[in-house]
């Protein structure tokens, strides 16, 4: 088939990020697919062709996370009407898969099935608008109800839906019965990231030697509620804990946290700012653990963030600091750990058996890379997304 993807924020492996979309079209092309990448640049409009064989066209959208939310929600609307205008190029695909967030990707994906009959898609990785709303960006009663009622409407338009947690899957099939709701949460690529054994000259590098390793590898935004780090890594120089803190990416609270930092005295955590995915990779050779951060807030427990997936994949102790069906899952496989957000100085006393026990370490990272090869390797997600496709 020929196959449009809809993807805002579509990253490139060696540039970094989040890179579910790169995963998804490479899988379609080795099951004999013609893939083409719709994505957004600021740089202006490229078109290339991918070496995995996908063609990916880039339109001049800018967006930076560190945008206001309302200045972001005009950038998702600039790229669904640049789709619009880029529509009649795709007359005669077969098939449109449009990732979201935003919601938005949902309207050019409706519009194309209207003017072109090609049907489409829907991928869910956050349950919008229930995480603007839940978080206090959208307070208006009547825009609440406008963007819920869009909401559903996406649902009903699309043939099949895909969702990337559990909780995700169980909330849109409550708000759309009649739709088909498949489960694909983020891959893990298991080949790229192995478990890997501290080299000293890396340790140097990142000044971690003698130390436990805590990583932060994602988005420093409003959502994430990285305080809570900055309150584990202060505790942890309060009770002389040989603990470093890692935190590679960058976001519209990235410059705060770093002037957090320096208020508190805090020599054990180290701003790496945005990493490439081999960088990633080097990070994640000299850590033990891996932090999952959130905001104490419900609509953020059911998420799929692509963090989990690597330290799993790594071999990594997870720790997180919200409930949901990730906390479930690392208590009931054994791989990780939950601090209460409210407590952050628990962080210690539930962290120190690592670091004197080497073996209960150890056992973890073992059950975390064990999950990643049953439940998330990226050759089963690819091989089950493919299927779905196949029989749309």
């Amino acid at each position: 088939m020929k196959i449009l993807i809809l993807h805002q924020h579509y990253k490139d492996p060696a540039k970094g990020g989040a890179i579910r979309s790169y995963y998804l079209a490479t899988a379609l092309v080795n099951a004999g697919h013609q893939v083409t990448v719709l994505s957004a640049h600021a740089q202006g409009r490229q078109r290339f062709l991918h070496p995995e064989g996908f063609e990916v066209v880039m339109l001049a959208v800018p967006y930076k996370n560190e945008f206001t939310f309302w200045k972001r929600s005009v950038a998702f609307l600039r790229f669904a009407f640049a789709i619009v205008r880029q529509g009649g190029r795709f007359r005669g695909y077969d098939l449109c898969y449009a990732i979201s967030t935003p919601l938005t990707i949902g309207l050019p994906a409706w519009w194309l099935k209207i003017r072109y009959g090609i049907p489409f898609l829907f991928e869910v990785g956050d349950l919008w608008p229930e995480v603007p709303i839940q978080l206090g960006f959208i307070k208006s009663p009547l825009l609440q109800m406008v963007l819920r009622a869009f909401e559903k409407q996406m649902y009903r338009q699309a043939r099949a839906i895909v969702a990337l947690s559990p909780a995700i899957q169980t909330a849109v099939q409550i708000r759309a019965p009649r739709r088909t709701v498949h489960f694909i949460p983020n891959m893990a690529d298991t080949d790229f990231y192995r478990p890997e054994e501290k080299l000293p000259e890396t340790e140097r590098k990142f000044g971690v030697e003698k130390r436990f390793v805590v990583s932060y590898l994602g988005a420093l935004g409003y959502a994430n509620g990285l305080d809570f780090l900055m309150e584990c890594a202060n505790a942890c120089r309060k009770a002389g804990a040989p603990v470093h803190f890692l935190v590679g990416g960058e976001g519209a609270h990235a410059s705060r946290l770093r002037d957090t930092a320096k208020r508190m005295q805090l020599p054990n955590v180290s701003f790496l700012g945005m990493l490439t995915r081999d960088q990633v990779r080097e990070v994640l050779a000299v850590t033990d653990a891996v932090l999952i951060s959130y905001r104490s807030e419900p609509i953020l427990e059911t998420g799929s963030p692509n963090k989990y997936f690597d330290g799993l994949a790594a071999g990594k102790l997870v720790i997180i600091n919200f409930s949901g069906w990730i906390r479930s899952e690392i208590e009931r496989e054994q791989c990780g750990l939950w601090v209460n957000p409210q407590q952050p100085s628990e962080f210690v006393r539930k962290l120190e058996i690592f670091w004197q026990q080497p073996a209960q370490l150890k056992t973890h990272k073992a059950c975390a890379r064990n999950l990643a090869l049953s439940a998330y390797a990226r050759t089963i997600l690819s091989q089950k997304f493919g299927a779905i496709i196949s029989r749309c």
